[in-house]
């Protein structure tokens, strides 16, 4: 009987001592743009994991960054060779989603956009420069071309390029392959809970720290404003937006976006503004919002259907006025908001 006595008391004496979660909150600049975790657990070294997290970024800039001359994927695009060339795992990696996003989006993911890029004064030729001529345009584009001047065997681990003057911009792909090479890190710290983000485009798992499911708003696709169009649970997934509302020049009276056709070598000129991915991680989230807004809100959602992609776009609404917009979203899309 006495036992029977002490074992609530044990019970409630060391459900008192229980940790409660914490929530570690890191920020920093990585890509050219800004980085925020949010990590929630027991006992968090918040200081290994600042280091860890820088650490892990820098590696990926030594493998994808396009401003870093030293970097992994700058020397392969700087050789002249077009023999095969051994490659890292990650840059592998990386490679095989592009080429998948190439493929099954008609040629409208494109990582060879290098020199349509700068010559539309996107890189580092400065916007405002006179508009290219078409036989500028039609000079580039016979530099662009992933399917035909890319060979990748993953199996060998190599590339190889057809000709010596191609080369990779992972500007749409890269920044997502950060974000889930982080939460990959944050895993093998047994962290649950999480989210990471950089330069808007994010993953989550777990719950946030008001141990609610991990809610995340849409930006109105306005250069001028930070509102939010709408709000999306995005717990487990990966969220990647692409639009041209923010990086574009003006040039008599017409305005010219970042966004680039890599089959016209021209900037999209149709409604959609942005487009909004959910996928199973960053990345692939990166690469169909870039790719989707290329083709546009009619194409793209043909596309979306097809794959299964969660998409969401916006359009402006040229009937509706000034900041008026048709929203459209794909089956997947709304699935995703209905498991929610």
């Amino acid at each position: 009987m006495r036992a029977w006595c002490v074992l609530p008391a044990i019970l409630t004496l060391s459900a008192c001592f229980e940790k409660e979660p914490e929530t570690v909150r890191l920020s920093g600049e990585t890509m050219g743009t800004t980085y925020n975790v949010i990590a929630i657990g027991i006992d968090l070294d918040e200081s290994a994991l600042a280091g860890a997290v820088e650490e892990r970024l820098a590696e990926v800039n030594a493998t994808m960054s396009n401003w870093d001359p030293e970097s992994e994927v700058s020397r392969f695009s700087a050789s002249d060779t077009t023999a095969p060339q051994n490659i890292s795992a990650s840059f592998a990696t990386v490679m095989a989603a592009a080429a998948e996003v190439h493929e099954k989006s008609g040629g409208a993911f494109d990582v060879t956009l290098g020199p349509l890029i700068e010559l539309w004064g996107f890189g580092p030729r400065k916007p405002g420069d006179p508009v290219p001529s078409a036989s500028e345009i039609d000079a580039a584009l016979a530099e662009v071309g992933q399917a035909r001047l890319l060979s990748l065997d993953t199996e060998a681990g190599t590339l190889a390029k057809a000709t010596s003057g191609v080369g990779i911009n992972l500007s749409a792909i890269a920044k997502g392959y950060g974000i889930d090479a982080v939460a990959e890190l944050l895993r093998e710290a047994g962290i649950e809970d999480y989210m990471v983000e950089i330069g808007g485009d994010l993953v989550t798992a777990g719950e946030n720290d008001k141990s609610e499911p991990w809610r995340i708003g849409i930006e109105v696709p306005e250069p001028s404003t930070r509102a939010v169009q709408m709000v999306v649970p995005v717990s487990g997934r990966g969220m990647a937006s692409s639009g041209d509302y923010r990086n574009f020049f003006e040039k008599d009276g017409v305005r010219y976006s970042h966004i680039l056709n890599p089959v016209t070598g021209r900037p999209v000129t149709h409604r959609t503004t942005s487009v909004t991915v959910l996928a199973g991680d960053a990345m692939m989230a990166d690469a169909w919002a870039t790719a989707l807004l290329v083709l546009g809100a009619e194409a793209g959602l043909e596309v979306a259907e097809r794959h299964d992609i969660a998409a969401y776009f916006i359009e402006r609404d040229v009937t509706g006025g000034e900041n008026a917009y048709i929203t459209t979203q794909s089956s997947a899309f709304d699935g995703a908001l209905a498991r929610d």
